[in-house]
Protein backbone atom coordinates (compact mmCIF):
# COMPACT_ATOMS: atom_id res chain seq x y z
CA UNK A 1 0.00 0.00 0.00
CA UNK A 2 1.40 3.38 -0.93
CA UNK A 3 1.25 6.70 0.82
CA UNK A 4 1.69 10.23 -0.44
CA UNK A 5 4.36 12.66 0.64
CA UNK A 6 4.18 14.34 4.02
CA UNK A 7 2.68 17.85 3.87
CA UNK A 8 5.98 19.70 3.64
CA UNK A 9 8.50 20.64 0.99
CA UNK A 10 11.22 18.21 -0.05
CA UNK A 11 11.20 14.48 -0.75
CA UNK A 12 8.67 12.24 0.89
CA UNK A 13 9.59 10.43 4.08
CA UNK A 14 7.03 7.70 3.59
CA UNK A 15 6.98 5.66 0.40
CA UNK A 16 4.77 2.93 1.85
CA UNK A 17 3.28 1.72 5.10
CA UNK A 18 5.67 -0.84 6.59
CA UNK A 19 4.35 -4.08 7.98
CA UNK A 20 4.86 -4.89 11.68
CA UNK A 21 8.53 -6.02 11.44
CA UNK A 22 9.37 -2.89 9.40
CA UNK A 23 7.69 -0.66 11.98
CA UNK A 24 9.80 -2.23 14.69
CA UNK A 25 12.95 -1.52 12.67
CA UNK A 26 11.87 2.09 12.07
CA UNK A 27 11.19 2.47 15.80
CA UNK A 28 14.71 1.29 16.64
CA UNK A 29 16.21 3.70 14.11
CA UNK A 30 14.04 6.55 15.40
CA UNK A 31 15.20 6.01 18.96
CA UNK A 32 18.86 5.90 17.85
CA UNK A 33 18.55 9.15 15.92
CA UNK A 34 16.75 10.90 18.80
CA UNK A 35 19.39 9.66 21.24
CA UNK A 36 22.19 11.03 19.03
CA UNK A 37 20.52 14.43 18.79
CA UNK A 38 19.98 14.51 22.56
CA UNK A 39 23.64 13.72 23.26
CA UNK A 40 25.01 16.62 21.25
CA UNK A 41 22.24 19.13 21.98
CA UNK A 42 22.44 18.22 25.66
CA UNK A 43 25.87 19.82 25.77
CA UNK A 44 24.26 23.11 24.82
CA UNK A 45 21.63 22.80 27.53
CA UNK A 46 24.01 21.67 30.26
CA UNK A 47 26.70 24.23 29.54
CA UNK A 48 24.41 27.17 30.23
CA UNK A 49 22.64 25.79 33.32
CA UNK A 50 25.37 26.85 35.73
CA UNK A 51 26.14 30.06 33.82
CA UNK A 52 22.80 31.80 33.27
CA UNK A 53 22.16 32.79 36.90
CA UNK A 54 25.77 33.83 37.44
CA UNK A 55 25.66 35.98 34.33
CA UNK A 56 22.47 37.74 35.44
CA UNK A 57 23.99 38.36 38.86
CA UNK A 58 27.11 39.77 37.17
CA UNK A 59 25.03 42.23 35.15
CA UNK A 60 22.73 43.29 38.01
CA UNK A 61 24.84 42.77 41.13
CA UNK A 62 21.77 41.30 42.85
CA UNK A 63 21.32 37.79 44.26
CA UNK A 64 17.53 38.07 44.04
CA UNK A 65 17.61 38.77 40.29
CA UNK A 66 20.07 35.91 39.70
CA UNK A 67 17.08 33.59 39.81
CA UNK A 68 15.64 35.16 36.65
CA UNK A 69 17.73 33.20 34.14
CA UNK A 70 16.21 29.76 34.61
CA UNK A 71 12.55 30.85 34.87
CA UNK A 72 12.91 33.00 31.76
CA UNK A 73 14.29 29.99 29.90
CA UNK A 74 11.49 27.85 31.30
CA UNK A 75 8.94 30.47 30.23
CA UNK A 76 10.40 30.35 26.73
CA UNK A 77 9.86 26.60 26.68
CA UNK A 78 6.27 27.11 27.80
CA UNK A 79 5.59 29.64 25.04
CA UNK A 80 6.82 27.42 22.21
CA UNK A 81 5.72 23.97 23.42
CA UNK A 82 2.20 24.10 21.99
CA UNK A 83 3.26 25.71 18.66
CA UNK A 84 6.01 23.10 18.24
CA UNK A 85 3.52 20.32 19.03
CA UNK A 86 1.10 21.78 16.47
CA UNK A 87 3.90 21.96 13.91
CA UNK A 88 4.76 18.32 14.63
CA UNK A 89 1.12 17.35 14.19
CA UNK A 90 0.91 18.96 10.75
CA UNK A 91 4.44 18.45 9.37
CA UNK A 92 5.99 15.78 11.57
CA UNK A 93 8.44 15.52 14.44
CA UNK A 94 11.39 16.53 12.28
CA UNK A 95 9.88 19.94 11.62
CA UNK A 96 8.76 20.48 15.22
CA UNK A 97 11.94 19.36 16.95
CA UNK A 98 14.26 20.96 14.39
CA UNK A 99 12.53 24.33 14.65
CA UNK A 100 13.01 24.26 18.41
CA UNK A 101 16.76 23.66 18.08
CA UNK A 102 17.09 26.52 15.56
CA UNK A 103 15.25 28.97 17.84
CA UNK A 104 17.53 27.94 20.70
CA UNK A 105 20.57 28.56 18.50
CA UNK A 106 19.43 32.13 17.92
CA UNK A 107 19.07 32.56 21.67
CA UNK A 108 22.54 31.16 22.38
CA UNK A 109 24.00 33.71 19.95
CA UNK A 110 22.04 36.56 21.56
CA UNK A 111 23.10 35.95 25.19
CA UNK A 112 26.88 36.52 24.87
CA UNK A 113 26.30 39.50 22.59
CA UNK A 114 23.98 41.03 25.20
CA UNK A 115 26.47 40.23 27.98
CA UNK A 116 29.21 42.04 26.07
CA UNK A 117 26.93 45.05 25.71
CA UNK A 118 25.87 44.84 29.36
CA UNK A 119 22.22 44.90 28.29
CA UNK A 120 20.12 42.73 30.60
CA UNK A 121 16.80 42.88 28.65
CA UNK A 122 18.48 41.57 25.51
CA UNK A 123 20.20 38.83 27.49
CA UNK A 124 16.90 37.72 29.01
CA UNK A 125 15.35 37.68 25.54
CA UNK A 126 18.14 35.35 24.46
CA UNK A 127 17.44 33.09 27.44
CA UNK A 128 13.77 33.13 26.47
CA UNK A 129 14.69 31.83 23.02
CA UNK A 130 16.96 29.16 24.50
CA UNK A 131 13.85 27.78 26.18
CA UNK A 132 12.98 26.27 22.80
CA UNK A 133 15.81 23.77 23.41
CA UNK A 134 14.02 22.57 26.54
CA UNK A 135 10.79 22.24 24.57
CA UNK A 136 12.49 20.16 21.85
CA UNK A 137 14.24 18.08 24.48
CA UNK A 138 10.97 17.28 26.22
CA UNK A 139 9.04 16.56 23.02
CA UNK A 140 11.77 14.17 21.85
CA UNK A 141 10.60 11.74 24.53
CA UNK A 142 7.13 11.69 22.97
CA UNK A 143 8.66 11.18 19.52
CA UNK A 144 10.34 8.04 20.88
CA UNK A 145 6.92 6.68 21.86
CA UNK A 146 5.11 7.42 18.57
CA UNK A 147 5.80 3.95 17.16
CA UNK A 148 6.45 2.07 20.41
CA UNK A 149 4.37 -0.91 21.50
CA UNK A 150 2.04 -0.06 24.44
CA UNK A 151 4.02 -2.16 26.92
CA UNK A 152 7.32 -0.56 25.90
CA UNK A 153 6.45 3.14 25.84
CA UNK A 154 8.12 4.03 29.13
CA UNK A 155 11.23 2.14 28.07
CA UNK A 156 11.42 4.03 24.76
CA UNK A 157 10.84 7.33 26.54
CA UNK A 158 13.54 6.53 29.07
CA UNK A 159 16.21 5.76 26.45
CA UNK A 160 15.84 9.20 24.89
CA UNK A 161 15.81 10.83 28.33
CA UNK A 162 18.93 8.82 29.24
CA UNK A 163 20.82 9.91 26.13
CA UNK A 164 20.81 13.49 27.40
CA UNK A 165 23.15 12.34 30.18
CA UNK A 166 26.39 12.52 28.23
CA UNK A 167 25.98 16.03 26.89
CA UNK A 168 24.25 17.48 29.90
CA UNK A 169 26.80 16.14 32.38
CA UNK A 170 29.67 17.33 30.22
CA UNK A 171 28.10 20.74 29.59
CA UNK A 172 28.32 22.29 33.08
CA UNK A 173 31.99 21.29 33.29
CA UNK A 174 32.74 23.54 30.32
CA UNK A 175 32.73 26.52 32.69
CA UNK A 176 36.54 26.58 32.73
CA UNK A 177 37.01 26.38 28.94
CA UNK A 178 34.10 28.78 28.59
CA UNK A 179 35.88 31.34 30.74
CA UNK A 180 38.93 31.03 28.47
CA UNK A 181 36.72 31.61 25.41
CA UNK A 182 35.13 34.58 27.17
CA UNK A 183 38.54 36.17 27.80
CA UNK A 184 39.40 35.90 24.12
CA UNK A 185 36.07 37.48 23.18
CA UNK A 186 36.32 40.06 26.00
CA UNK A 187 33.11 38.87 27.63
CA UNK A 188 32.19 38.10 31.26
CA UNK A 189 33.52 34.68 32.29
CA UNK A 190 30.07 33.07 32.52
CA UNK A 191 29.19 34.07 28.94
CA UNK A 192 31.76 31.85 27.26
CA UNK A 193 29.83 28.61 27.66
CA UNK A 194 27.06 29.93 25.40
CA UNK A 195 29.47 29.69 22.47
CA UNK A 196 29.49 25.93 23.00
CA UNK A 197 25.70 26.00 23.15
CA UNK A 198 25.50 27.53 19.66
CA UNK A 199 27.50 24.67 18.14
CA UNK A 200 25.59 22.03 20.12
CA UNK A 201 22.10 23.26 19.20
CA UNK A 202 23.03 23.54 15.51
CA UNK A 203 24.35 19.99 15.54
CA UNK A 204 21.15 18.75 17.20
CA UNK A 205 19.12 20.41 14.44
CA UNK A 206 21.29 18.87 11.73
CA UNK A 207 20.94 15.35 13.15
CA UNK A 208 17.14 15.58 13.40
CA UNK A 209 16.73 17.29 10.03
CA UNK A 210 18.86 14.84 8.06
CA UNK A 211 18.42 11.54 9.90
CA UNK A 212 14.89 11.41 11.34
CA UNK A 213 13.44 9.70 8.27
CA UNK A 214 10.79 8.37 8.01
CA UNK A 215 9.15 10.77 10.39
CA UNK A 216 7.78 8.74 13.34
CA UNK A 217 4.64 10.79 13.98
CA UNK A 218 3.60 10.96 10.33
CA UNK A 219 4.26 7.25 9.96
CA UNK A 220 2.32 6.41 13.12
CA UNK A 221 -0.65 8.48 11.92
CA UNK A 222 -0.49 6.92 8.46
CA UNK A 223 -0.38 3.43 9.92
CA UNK A 224 -3.31 4.17 12.23
CA UNK A 225 -5.35 5.50 9.31
CA UNK A 226 -4.40 2.53 7.16
CA UNK A 227 -5.52 0.06 9.81
CA UNK A 228 -8.79 1.92 10.32
CA UNK A 229 -9.43 2.00 6.58
CA UNK A 230 -8.57 -1.67 6.22
CA UNK A 231 -11.07 -2.54 8.93
CA UNK A 232 -13.68 -0.51 7.09
CA UNK A 233 -12.69 -2.04 3.72
CA UNK A 234 -12.38 1.46 2.31
CA UNK A 235 -8.68 2.25 2.39
CA UNK A 236 -7.24 4.48 -0.31
CA UNK A 237 -3.91 6.19 -0.75
CA UNK A 238 -5.46 9.53 0.08
CA UNK A 239 -6.92 8.15 3.30
CA UNK A 240 -3.62 6.61 4.37
CA UNK A 241 -1.43 9.62 3.84
CA UNK A 242 -3.85 12.24 4.94
CA UNK A 243 -2.04 14.50 2.51
CA UNK A 244 -3.09 13.57 -1.02
CA UNK A 245 -6.39 14.65 -2.48
CA UNK A 246 -9.10 16.61 -0.71
CA UNK A 247 -8.73 16.86 3.05
CA UNK A 248 -11.51 16.65 5.54
CA UNK A 249 -12.14 19.94 7.33
CA UNK A 250 -10.00 20.12 10.46
CA UNK A 251 -11.11 21.73 13.73
CA UNK A 252 -9.51 25.03 14.59
CA UNK A 253 -6.40 24.95 16.76
CA UNK A 254 -8.18 26.57 19.73
CA UNK A 255 -11.03 24.06 19.47
CA UNK A 256 -8.57 21.16 19.38
CA UNK A 257 -6.83 22.47 22.50
CA UNK A 258 -10.10 22.90 24.41
CA UNK A 259 -11.15 19.41 23.41
CA UNK A 260 -7.79 18.00 24.52
CA UNK A 261 -7.99 19.67 27.93
CA UNK A 262 -11.55 18.42 28.46
CA UNK A 263 -10.31 14.97 27.53
CA UNK A 264 -7.62 15.14 30.22
CA UNK A 265 -10.01 16.53 32.83
CA UNK A 266 -12.33 13.56 32.30
CA UNK A 267 -9.58 10.99 32.91
CA UNK A 268 -8.22 10.46 36.46
CA UNK A 269 -5.22 8.62 35.00
CA UNK A 270 -4.38 11.49 32.66
CA UNK A 271 -4.78 14.03 35.48
CA UNK A 272 -2.41 12.04 37.68
CA UNK A 273 0.18 11.86 34.92
CA UNK A 274 -0.17 15.57 34.22
CA UNK A 275 0.20 16.48 37.91
CA UNK A 276 3.32 14.32 38.17
CA UNK A 277 4.88 16.13 35.21
CA UNK A 278 3.90 19.67 36.18
CA UNK A 279 4.54 19.73 39.92
CA UNK A 280 7.63 17.52 39.70
CA UNK A 281 9.14 19.97 37.24
CA UNK A 282 8.28 22.87 39.54
CA UNK A 283 10.12 21.25 42.48
CA UNK A 284 13.19 20.56 40.37
CA UNK A 285 13.41 23.99 38.72
CA UNK A 286 12.81 25.89 41.97
CA UNK A 287 15.65 24.22 43.84
CA UNK A 288 18.08 23.93 40.94
CA UNK A 289 17.72 27.59 39.95
CA UNK A 290 19.28 29.00 43.11
CA UNK A 291 21.78 26.22 43.83
CA UNK A 292 24.68 27.77 41.83
CA UNK A 293 24.14 31.13 43.51
CA UNK A 294 23.85 29.49 46.96
CA UNK A 295 27.12 27.63 46.47
CA UNK A 296 29.08 30.61 45.17
CA UNK A 297 27.90 32.71 48.12
CA UNK A 298 29.44 30.05 50.37
CA UNK A 299 32.78 30.28 48.56
CA UNK A 300 32.43 27.44 46.05
CA UNK A 301 34.39 27.78 42.81
CA UNK A 302 32.90 27.60 39.31
CA UNK A 303 34.31 24.08 39.00
CA UNK A 304 32.47 22.95 42.16
CA UNK A 305 29.27 24.57 40.92
CA UNK A 306 29.65 22.85 37.55
CA UNK A 307 30.29 19.48 39.19
CA UNK A 308 27.20 19.88 41.40
CA UNK A 309 24.98 20.66 38.41
CA UNK A 310 26.55 17.74 36.54
CA UNK A 311 25.62 15.37 39.37
CA UNK A 312 22.11 16.80 39.35
CA UNK A 313 21.79 16.18 35.62
CA UNK A 314 23.23 12.69 36.04
CA UNK A 315 20.42 12.03 38.51
CA UNK A 316 17.91 13.32 35.97
CA UNK A 317 19.08 11.19 33.07
CA UNK A 318 21.67 8.51 33.88
CA UNK A 319 19.33 6.01 35.54
CA UNK A 320 16.35 6.69 33.29
CA UNK A 321 16.49 3.30 31.48
CA UNK A 322 16.05 1.60 34.85
CA UNK A 323 13.24 4.03 35.68
CA UNK A 324 11.54 3.27 32.36
CA UNK A 325 11.85 -0.47 32.92
CA UNK A 326 10.39 -0.10 36.40
CA UNK A 327 7.48 1.95 35.03
CA UNK A 328 6.75 -0.71 32.39
CA UNK A 329 7.02 -3.67 34.78
CA UNK A 330 5.75 -2.31 38.10
CA UNK A 331 3.31 0.23 36.73
CA UNK A 332 3.23 4.01 36.36
CA UNK A 333 1.65 4.81 39.73
CA UNK A 334 4.26 3.07 41.96
CA UNK A 335 7.05 4.96 40.18
CA UNK A 336 5.19 8.27 40.52
CA UNK A 337 4.78 7.62 44.25
CA UNK A 338 8.49 6.79 44.53
CA UNK A 339 9.24 10.15 42.89
CA UNK A 340 7.39 12.02 45.63
CA UNK A 341 9.36 10.20 48.36
CA UNK A 342 12.60 11.06 46.59
CA UNK A 343 11.59 14.72 46.25
CA UNK A 344 11.07 14.91 50.01
CA UNK A 345 14.42 13.24 50.70
CA UNK A 346 16.27 15.45 48.19
CA UNK A 347 14.98 18.72 49.60
CA UNK A 348 15.82 17.52 53.12
CA UNK A 349 19.41 16.74 52.09
CA UNK A 350 20.00 19.97 50.18
CA UNK A 351 18.05 22.19 52.54
CA UNK A 352 19.99 21.11 55.63
CA UNK A 353 23.45 21.04 54.00
CA UNK A 354 24.19 24.71 54.61
CA UNK A 355 27.47 25.65 52.92
CA UNK A 356 28.73 22.06 52.62
CA UNK A 357 29.01 21.50 48.86
CA UNK A 358 28.90 17.71 49.00
CA UNK A 359 25.68 17.76 51.01
CA UNK A 360 24.11 20.07 48.42
CA UNK A 361 25.46 17.90 45.59
CA UNK A 362 23.95 14.75 47.13
CA UNK A 363 20.59 16.47 47.47
CA UNK A 364 20.73 17.69 43.86
CA UNK A 365 21.53 14.18 42.60
CA UNK A 366 18.49 12.72 44.39
CA UNK A 367 16.40 15.66 43.15
CA UNK A 368 17.35 14.75 39.58
CA UNK A 369 16.44 11.10 40.16
CA UNK A 370 13.06 12.13 41.56
CA UNK A 371 12.45 14.26 38.46
CA UNK A 372 13.34 11.30 36.25
CA UNK A 373 10.79 9.06 37.98
CA UNK A 374 8.07 11.73 37.88
CA UNK A 375 8.70 12.63 34.24
CA UNK A 376 9.09 9.18 32.68
CA UNK A 377 6.21 7.53 34.52
CA UNK A 378 4.03 10.65 34.24
CA UNK A 379 4.68 11.02 30.50
CA UNK A 380 3.87 7.36 29.82
CA UNK A 381 0.69 7.49 31.91
CA UNK A 382 -0.49 10.70 30.26
CA UNK A 383 0.20 9.50 26.70
CA UNK A 384 -1.59 6.18 27.10
CA UNK A 385 -4.56 7.75 28.92
CA UNK A 386 -5.64 9.92 25.97
CA UNK A 387 -6.72 8.83 22.51
CA UNK A 388 -4.68 9.46 19.37
CA UNK A 389 -6.94 12.26 18.18
CA UNK A 390 -5.99 14.41 21.20
CA UNK A 391 -2.48 13.15 21.91
CA UNK A 392 -0.39 15.84 20.17
CA UNK A 393 -2.36 18.68 21.75
CA UNK A 394 -2.24 17.05 25.19
CA UNK A 395 1.51 16.56 24.90
CA UNK A 396 2.06 20.17 23.91
CA UNK A 397 -0.26 21.46 26.62
CA UNK A 398 1.43 19.32 29.28
CA UNK A 399 4.86 20.67 28.36
CA UNK A 400 3.48 24.22 28.40
CA UNK A 401 2.02 23.75 31.88
CA UNK A 402 5.24 22.08 33.08
CA UNK A 403 7.30 25.03 31.99
CA UNK A 404 4.86 27.72 33.11
CA UNK A 405 4.74 26.31 36.64
CA UNK A 406 8.50 25.73 36.57
CA UNK A 407 9.05 29.32 35.46
CA UNK A 408 6.90 30.59 38.31
CA UNK A 409 8.81 28.46 40.81
CA UNK A 410 12.16 29.62 39.44
CA UNK A 411 11.10 33.26 39.42
CA UNK A 412 10.01 33.06 43.06
CA UNK A 413 13.08 31.12 44.17
CA UNK A 414 15.39 34.12 44.32
CA UNK A 415 13.03 36.02 46.58
CA UNK A 416 12.47 32.91 48.71
CA UNK A 417 16.21 32.53 49.30
CA UNK A 418 16.56 36.23 50.09
CA UNK A 419 13.74 36.03 52.67
CA UNK A 420 14.00 32.52 54.12
CA UNK A 421 17.32 31.16 52.95
CA UNK A 422 18.13 28.14 50.79
CA UNK A 423 16.69 25.80 53.42
CA UNK A 424 13.37 27.63 53.33
CA UNK A 425 13.27 27.32 49.55
CA UNK A 426 13.75 23.55 49.79
CA UNK A 427 11.03 23.24 52.42
CA UNK A 428 8.56 25.13 50.25
CA UNK A 429 9.46 22.99 47.22
CA UNK A 430 8.87 19.78 49.19
CA UNK A 431 5.26 20.79 49.82
CA UNK A 432 4.56 20.56 46.08
CA UNK A 433 5.06 16.79 46.22
CA UNK A 434 2.04 16.32 48.47
CA UNK A 435 -0.78 16.89 45.92
CA UNK A 436 0.80 14.46 43.44
CA UNK A 437 1.14 11.80 46.12
CA UNK A 438 -2.49 12.26 47.10
CA UNK A 439 -3.69 11.99 43.47
CA UNK A 440 -1.59 8.89 42.80
CA UNK A 441 -2.72 7.17 45.98
CA UNK A 442 -6.36 8.00 45.31
CA UNK A 443 -6.14 6.70 41.75
CA UNK A 444 -4.43 3.52 42.93
CA UNK A 445 -7.07 2.87 45.59
CA UNK A 446 -9.93 3.44 43.13
CA UNK A 447 -8.32 1.07 40.62
CA UNK A 448 -7.91 -1.66 43.23
CA UNK A 449 -11.46 -1.28 44.50
CA UNK A 450 -12.81 -1.84 40.98
CA UNK A 451 -10.92 -5.12 40.78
Amino acid sequence: MTAAAEPSSGPSDISRIPDAPDLAAVQRRTVRVLMTAQVVAGIGMGSMLSSGGLLVEHLTGSQATAGLATPVTTLGAALVSVPLAALSRSRGRRAGLGTGWLIATAGAVTVPVAAGLGWLPLMLFGMLLIGAATASNLQSRYAAADLAEPGARAGALSLVVWSTTVGSVLGPNLSGPGAAVAHVLRLPDAAGTFVFSVAAFLTGWAVVHTRLRPDPLLLANANTNANANANANANTDADVAGAAGPRKPQPRFADRMRGALRHVAASPAALTGLASLVLGHAVMVSVMTMTPVHLTHHGASLSVVGLTISLHIAGMYALSPLVGRAADRLGRIPVILLAQVLFAFATLLAGTAGGRPWGVAAGLFVLGLAWSCATIAGSALLSESVDAAHRSEVQGASDTLMNLVGAAGGALSGGMVALYGYGGLNAAAAVLALPVGALALGFSLRTRSRR
